[in-house]
């Protein structure tokens, strides 16, 4: 009997096509159910995580409670360490180095991963607080890069420590408590707000106009009739109340001020968006999206072949610069450590390593597609981006990845059946932006860029999805391991 054959329903065209094109996957199209349960349940982990670190200060101390808790011991140079041993560097109390150590000898590569645990903020000035028509404010410095209008009128919180003359430590934390009051930033009412209207947006609001209201009552005292008749005579009595308040609590002076690290900062907490609750919203996703699943993922690769390392470093909102940063030598110093206790070469161990920069690009927003170029450009949902290139106008600041190394990480994520995609920072000539990738690379290893793509990045409240910040997560996992 003559077999049937079936003729195929795609024409060739079609089959060719299907093989020949580039198509980029959207994540609930191609995910089953049980992998989009793991990613909602990863980010509620993460929530916390968000909201129990809104300043690199507290990132870095929530990232050690993690290490400590799944054994995670401190970083000891000159010590010689066993395959599987998990340490740590907190350099600072703003920068956490974590690695797991692998059974082949560290000069065979170490696979990094490196984020940033700063975020955009409002800090305060070293003599911030003053009087002024019957309220008591805060002068701020911005930190970041940050668009000044979305700051004003949000409930903020303030963070940080200061630093008392007889160096005791006070940490701050106001606002965060639902009892807690909050502090703010105000505007201009529309009904008189003609000539703001007329001024370019960069100009409307000024650095100098960001001074936060902390309080509108006169200190009183009422100890005798006499007592407060003086007292009502004494000048600035809002701001000797609010000093009054704050050395109750802190035991605090205003000098006091010149030795602190305080930011203003969203006083909300981490929210799911959207009906479907498909999206997290919150702030500080850049960049501690791609900060806490590298560590979860670190935390869960028990056996390695190859040393993995995990660094959280400060300062790159400013430019990287200072001793908590990634130009800081304390990643150099720690892999030259690790090369001596197993006696192998420092530069080969440098060499073979490899790195991806762990950092946040811009997703799609269709409500500005002007600013994009579609086809190069990141969306929500369809898994972590990997940025080939970033700086600005003609690549100006750039770390530039080869090809080889993006085929390499290509393939592992593709090996992995991890959902990946490429994106660039914008259109050409619009904008862009530079990660921690230059300084890794100038130590001679292999890097590019990857991370989760955002919308309204560096406001006040940015938006994620969920599945690509578990993709993130499993993206990491796959690297280490590899």
């Amino acid at each position: 009997m003559e077999e049937k054959v079936e003729k195929s329903e795609k024409t060739k065209g079609e089959l060719l096509k299907e093989k020949l094109f580039y198509k980029a996957k959207q994540g609930f199209e191609v995910l089953d159910g049980e992998k989009i349960k793991k990613a909602y349940d990863f980010c509620e982990g993460y929530k916390k995580y968000l909201d129990d670190g809104k300043t690199e200060r507290e990132v870095a101390c929530e990232t050690v409670k993690i290490l400590e808790g799944n054994g995670f011991k401190t970083y000891e140079f000159g010590k010689k360490y066993n395959s599987g041993d998990g340490v740590y560097i907190n350099n600072g109390g703003k920068y956490i180095l974590a690695a797991r150590i692998g059974e082949k000898t560290v000069d065979n590569g170490i696979n990094i991963i490196a984020a940033h645990i700063d975020s955009p903020r409002i800090d305060l000035k070293q003599r911030p607080l003053y009087e002024d028509n019957g309220f008591a404010f805060f002068k701020t410095h911005y930190y970041g890069g940050i668009k000044k209008y979305q700051w004003m009128t949000i409930p903020l919180a303030l963070h940080g420590v200061i630093i008392k003359s007889d160096g005791e430590a006070v940490n701050v934390k106001i606002g965060e408590d639902e009892n807690d009051p909050v502090f703010c930033i105000t505007d201009l009412l529309p009904h008189l707000a003609k000539d703001q209207y007329a001024k370019n947006l960069s100009d409307a609001f000024s650095g100098e106009g960001l001074n936060i209201l902390v309080g509108s009552r006169q200190f009183t005292d009422d100890t005798s009739k006499e007592d407060k008749e003086k007292t009502e005579k004494i000048p600035e009595r809002i701001k000797l109340n609010i000093l009054s308040i704050l050395n109750e609590k802190y035991g605090i002076t205003e000098s006091d001020f010149i030795s602190a690290e305080l930011s203003l900062v969203p006083a909300a907490k981490a929210k799911d968006v959207g009906f479907d609750r498909s999206m997290l919203g919150a702030y500080g996703h850049d960049d501690r999206v791609c900060a806490y699943p590298p560590v979860m993922a670190l935390i869960e690769c028990k056996n390695l072949n190859n040393t993995a390392c995990v660094i959280l470093a400060d300062k790159e909102e400013i430019g990287s610069e200072g001793n908590t940063s990634m130009q800081s030598h304390i990643f150099r110093h720690f892999i030259e450590s690790l090369a001596e206790s197993q006696n192998v070469c420092k530069a080969k161990t440098f060499m073979n390593s490899k790195c991806l920069s762990a950092d946040v690009n811009a997703a799609f927003d269709p409500n500005y597609a002007e600013v994009y170029e579609a086809r190069n450009a990141a969306f929500i949902n369809n898994g972590v981006v990997v940025t080939k290139y970033t700086g600005s106008k003609g690549k100006g600041g750039s770390s530039d990845a080869s090809a080889e190394f993006v085929n390499y990480v290509r393939k592992v994520f593709d090996d992995n059946d991890i959902l990946w995609q490429t994106s660039e920072l914008g259109k050409v000539d619009q904008g862009g932006g530079g990660t921690v990738a230059a300084y890794i690379a100038n130590l001679n290893i292999n890097v590019v860029d990857l991370g989760v793509g955002l919308l309204s990045m560096h406001a006040p409240f940015e938006v994620a999805s969920k599945i690509d910040i578990y993709m993130m997560y499993e993206a990491s996992k796959a690297f280490i391991e590899a």
